[in-house]
C-alpha cells in the first residue's frame, strides 16, 4: 500500500433511503421535519393474535420495484433484498455515479457493506420451512439459497451495480446498520478502496417480529392509533415498534470525490464499535454502561474531537427500559451535567425500530439534518420519563434549525454491542 493512500479523509457522496415515512430523500427529509409518522396498523399482525398490531412498513414498493428491477429479478428477491436494491440504485445515482446497465463494466472502485438483522426471514417462514414440513424439497426451486442467506442483500446490489470491491454483510443485532457504515469508513480510510456503499435493511415480516413480540418488548398500548405508539423517551412508552426498511450511504474518499467533482453532504471523522462483554449491568438484551461510554469515548478520540465539540445527538432511544439509561450513559460519556447534554434526537419515533436497518435509515436522517441544518423533533414524548425529565433542555421535541458542525450517531443492540459514528459538517 502506497503511503499516501493511508489516512484517507472520508466524505459521504450518496444517500439512498427507503423508509416507512417516505421513499427517497425530499420525500423522508419532509417527513422528519414535519414529524410524520410511518407507523400503521398492520393486519397481519392483528390476525396472528400479536399484542402489538402496529408496525413500519414502506408504502407502495408493490408499484415502486417494477421501476428498479426486471421481472425476472424480482422472481427471486424477497423485501429485504427488494428494499436494498430501491435505497441501493438511488444512492448509487445520487452519488452521481455511471449509468447503471446489465451490460456494465466491473466497478473494481467499488464495493458495499449492507447488515442486516434476520435478512432472509421472511422467505424462509413463507416458503422454505412450509414446502419442506410438505415434502416438497424439489419444489423449493434454485434459488432459494441466495432468497435465505444473510448475505442475500448486499450480493444482490453487488450484481445489480457490478460491484467489484468487498461486497459483504455484516450482522450486529440492532447496531447492524451503524457498523457497517463504520467498518466501511476504516476501509477506506485506510486507502484499502475508494468507495463503499453502506447501512442497512430489514425485511418486514410478523416472522421476524414474532420473538419481539413474545419477549413483550413491543409496544402493545396504541394499536388503535398507531402515529402515537413509538415514544422514545415517554413516560408512557410501552415498548419498541418493529419497523422495515433501507438506509444506505456511499462513502468515498475525498480523493476520489474531489478528482470526479462529487457533491459531499458531509464527513465521517470517526467511528468505533465495541461490546461491554455482558457484565457489570450488560447482558444479551442490555448494555454495559461502562461499554457505551467506552465506544463514545473512542470514537470522539479517533476524529479527534473532544467531547465538549458535540453539537447534536442521534440517538438509538428505541422507547424501552433503556432510554433514560442511554441519556444518563451519554451525559458520562460527554462529561457534562444532564442539563448541558447537547440536543438530543429519537428518529424510531417516527419510523419505528427497523432492527438492522436502523442503523442505516438513522445516519441518513443524521447526515440530512447536517447537510440541511436542521434537527429533527421526537414525537410523542411530551411526558418524558422521570428519569430523561432532567434532560428536559436537551430533548429536541419540535424541529429546530441547526447551525452545528458535529453530529453523533449511536447504536447499541442484543449482544451487549454498540457503535458510535461521528459525522462533520461539510463546508458549502
Amino acid at each position: 500500500m502506497a503511503a499516501e493512500s493511508i489516512n484517507q479523509r472520508v466524505v459521504v457522496t450518496g444517500l439512498g433511503v427507503l423508509a416507512p415515512n417516505g421513499h427517497g430523500l425530499e420525500a423522508f427529509e419532509a417527513a422528519l421535519r414535519e414529524g410524520v409518522s410511518g407507523i400503521r396498523f398492520i393486519e397481519k399482525l392483528a390476525e396472528q393474535n400479536f399484542a402489538c398490531q402496529v408496525g413500519g412498513v414502506p408504502q407502495g414498493v408493490d408499484e415502486l420495484e417494477h421501476a428498479y428491477l426486471a421481472p425476472d429479478d424480482l422472481l427471486a428477491m424477497n423485501d429485504a433484498m427488494i428494499y436494498t436494491a430501491i435505497a441501493g440504485i438511488d444512492c448509487w445515482r445520487d452519488a452521481g455515479l455511471r449509468e447503471i446497465a446489465p451490460d456494465a463494466p466491473v466497478d473494481w472502485d467499488t464495493g458495499a457493506i449492507v447488515g442486516t438483522g434476520i435478512g432472509g426471514m421472511q422467505t424462509i417462514g413463507e416458503r422454505l420451512i412450509p414446502m419442506v414440513d410438505k415434502g416438497r424439497v424439489r419444489r423449493l426451486g434454485s434459488t432459494m439459497v441466495e432468497q435465505v442467506m444473510c448475505s442475500a442483500v448486499s450480493a444482490k446490489l453487488g450484481g445489480l451495480l457490478a460491484l467489484g470491491g468487498q461486497t459483504t454483510t455484516n450482522s450486529s443485532a440492532c447496531t447492524t446498520g451503524t457498523e457497517a457504515v463504520i467498518d466501511a469508513y476504516h476501509k477506506i480510510r485506510t486507502g484499502q478502496i475508494a468507495r463503499m456503499i453502506a447501512g442497512g435493511a430489514e425485511g418486514a415480516s410478523h416472522y421476524t417480529w414474532s420473538g419481539f413480540d413474545a419477549m413483550k418488548v413491543l409496544a402493545s398500548q396504541s394499536n388503535d392509533a398507531p402515529a402515537r405508539a413509538s415514544r422514545p423517551m415517554s413516560a408512557s412508552a410501552s415498548g419498541f415498534v418493529p419497523g422495515s426498511g433501507a438506509g444506505l450511504l456511499m462513502l468515498e474518499s475525498l480523493a476520489s470525490a474531489e478528482r470526479r467533482g462529487a457533491r459531499i453532504y458531509a464527513e465521517i471523522a470517526g467511528g468505533q464499535v465495541n461490546s461491554g462483554g455482558q457484565r457489570d449491568g450488560g447482558s444479551m438484551t442490555a448494555p454495559n454502561p461502562d461499554g457505551v461510554v467506552r465506544c463514545v469515548r473512542a470514537a470522539l478520540a479517533g476524529a479527534g474531537i473532544g467531547p465538549g465539540e458535540v453539537d447534536a445527538i442521534n440517538g438509538h432511544l428505541t422507547a424501552t427500559f433503556a432510554d433514560p439509561h442511554e441519556l444518563e450513559n451519554w451525559r458520562r460519556a460527554l462529561d457534562v451535567d444532564a442539563g448541558r447534554l447537547p440536543p438530543i434526537n429519537a428518529t424510531k419515533s417516527m419510523i419505528g425500530h427497523a432492527l438492522g436497518a436502523a442503523g442505516g435509515l438513522e445516519c441518513v436522517a443524521t447526515v440530512l439534518q447536517l447537510h440541511h441544518g436542521f434537527l429533527h423533533g421526537s414525537i410523542n414524548c411530551e411526558d418524558l420519563h422521570p428519569q430523561i425529565e432532567p434532560f428536559r433542555a436537551s430533548v429536541v421535541q419540535r424541529t429546530r434549525a441547526f447551525d452545528g458542525r458535529i453530529i453523533a450517531k449511536s447504536s447499541f443492540g442484543f449482544g451487549d454491542v454498540n457503535g458510535c459514528v461521528i459525522f462533520r459538517k461539510w463546508p458549502s
